[in-house]
């Protein structure tokens, strides 16, 4: 089989080469996402596990796109003794509480969403798309820049357990987790791998590996039991669309709500309009930030929190549309732990994934290698409060893994992690893309802002007059000294099928990195 011609983006350069690797095998835009998912369990483990879950967004060139929805589940029984507990991660300026413990672990969809994704779209068979994973885990991955920050960061919630501490643990310093530079291995997870690949999902979900989360959830606290595991299923979903112009914008529908504010907020920019405006002028920033308070605004008046699926009808009618539109035209000028992945291909094949484990619930499942999610303690995605969890439920996301696909044939996939800056991290990308013409590595590196809760973040890159200026719209701002993680980390990739052309893009903000494969140089 010879190689096949594709770009690949995602935030580490051993999870691209992973991704890559399938390419140069000759398999097509999802066997190199999902080998590039597998090793990000491995490279990333912070961000990505195969005790989290996620979303797929996957375009095959000859069908209409389908999200692949294995996000976490709430359990079936809320149990009342359950291990759940606060600590704080410490981000260097600032602290901030999560809640961890096996009393916070969803139902992980991690392992059931690669497995249903390779049945219905990979070429190569797992044993393949595994192999990069299980080489990095036995042999080891050198931890970047990007990865001992977060080791930083999560510290106090990986030095919960003896386990955790000893598999992260710093050659250097035994009272640290993994430096920068230090080579990190995983052998128990290269082995759960390599059994995966050979026996199935069921293993995971049936078999030996539910029985010792069943076991360890019933000895330590948790509400997992066998039930939750055997019954949980992928939901495949029709994405949400909004047609712009000529270009056409798919992402995350509802029950997850990351995707239905980006598509808001394009319908109120189709009209606002930027294409009058210079990038990072005053005018740009004050109309940014304007859309980006009434899409806050929007969330709130449409009671997002209270269920996404009815909400999702309202926010998106033209009538309510027009009301926040009046609000833009007349008014005067005045943490999460996710990792993004991004596949595109020669034949028009594009697969957006998003995935996170939260920050974890602190504690490695025996002989795996693997940490369970900390779903539960996630306080924004728990908008009832901890505890009071509907059961069996599918939980709700900011994650908006997003295909743009043009009528002239250029493609792009794209999607970011930062929890509640994924939205604004996307939808800056597309008005880069779609209002000021950038190519796609401007597009990604452009300075970003975000506008939550009266706040308005901005990078540097923006006029002196639109800062100088901000005081007379926005009270309160921020004004950042350099690129930083906290504005998401958007890995795109595009395809112009009249030229054959591929572009690739890692956002460095998250450690981003990118690799194309073209056969016709």
């Amino acid at each position: 089989m010879g190689k096949t011609s594709g770009a690949i983006a995602a935030g580490h350069s051993e999870t691209v080469k992973a991704g890559a690797r399938m390419f140069e095998e000759g398999g097509n835009a999802f066997d190199a996402i999902l080998a590039a998912a597998c090793a990000s369990c491995v490279c990333e483990p912070v961000l990505s596990s195969l005790g989290g879950g996620g979303f797929l967004l996957a375009h095959g060139h000859d069908s209409a796109p389908v999200l692949y929805d294995f996000f976490t589940q709430t359990p079936k029984q809320r149990r009342t003794d359950n291990q759940f507990y606060p600590i704080l991660a410490d981000f260097g300026t600032v602290t901030q509480e999560f809640h961890i413990g096996r009393g916070a672990v969803a139902t992980p969809g991690m392992v059931n969403g690669l497995f249903e994704a390779h049945k219905d779209l990979a070429s190569l068979p797992m044993d393949v798309i595994v192999a990069p994973a299980v080489e990095l885990a036995k042999g080891g991955v050198r931890v970047n820049p990007m990865q001992a920050s977060l080791f930083d960061i999560v510290e106090a919630i990986y030095k919960t357990s003896s386990e955790c501490k000893t598999l992260y643990q710093s050659g250097l310093n035994a009272d640290s987790l993994l430096r920068e530079g230090e080579i990190q291995k995983n052998p128990d997870m290269g082995n759960l791998l390599d059994a995966l690949a050979h026996e199935g999902s069921d293993l995971f979900y049936k078999g030996e590996v539910a029985k010792h989360i069943e076991q360890d959830s019933w000895d330590h606290g948790g509400h997992l039991t066998l039930a939750d595991l055997q019954d949980y299923r992928v939901e495949k979903r029709a994405p949400l669309r909004v047609d712009y112009g000529r270009s056409h914008f798919y992402t995350n529908p509802a029950p997850s709500t990351g995707g239905l504010l980006i598509a808001f907020a394009l319908e109120l920019i189709k009209h606002a309009g930027f294409r009058d405006l210079a990038f990072g002028a005053q005018d740009h920033v004050e109309r940014l930030s304007q859309i980006m308070a009434l899409t806050n605004k929007a969330r709130i008046d449409a009671a997002l929190s209270d269920g996404a699926e009815q909400a999702q009808l309202k926010m998106l009618d033209q009538d309510y549309l027009q009301t926040y539109r009046t609000q833009i035209m007349g008014r005067p000028t005045a943490l999460r732990g996710t990792t993004h992945i991004s596949a595109i291909d020669q034949d028009g094949n594009a697969a957006s994934m998003t995935v996170s484990n939260g920050e974890g619930c602190g504690f490695i499942l025996p002989g795996t290698g693997v940490m369970l999610n900390n779903m539960l303690g996630e306080e924004d995605i728990n908008p009832h409060g901890f505890n009071q969890w509907p059961e069996d439920t599918r939980m709700c996301s900011m994650m908006s893994p997003t295909l743009l696909l043009r009528d002239d044939g250029i493609n792009v996939a794209l999607g970011s992690g930062g929890s509640n800056r994924i939205r604004t991290a996307v939808l800056q990308v597309l008005i880069n893309l779609l209002e000021f013409d950038m190519n796609l590595e401007q597009a990604v590196t452009a300075p970003r802002m975000h506008y939550e809760r009266g706040l308005l973040n901005l990078e540097p890159g923006f006029s002196l007059d639109a800062t100088q200026n901000l005081k007379d719209h926005v009270p309160d701002y921020k004004q950042w000294d350099q690129q930083n993680l906290f504005f998401g980390g958007v890995h795109s990739v595009r395809f112009n099928a009249k030229t054959g052309r591929f572009d690739g893009v890692g956002d460095s903000r998250r450690g981003g990195a990118a690799i194309i494969i073209d056969e016709s140089l």
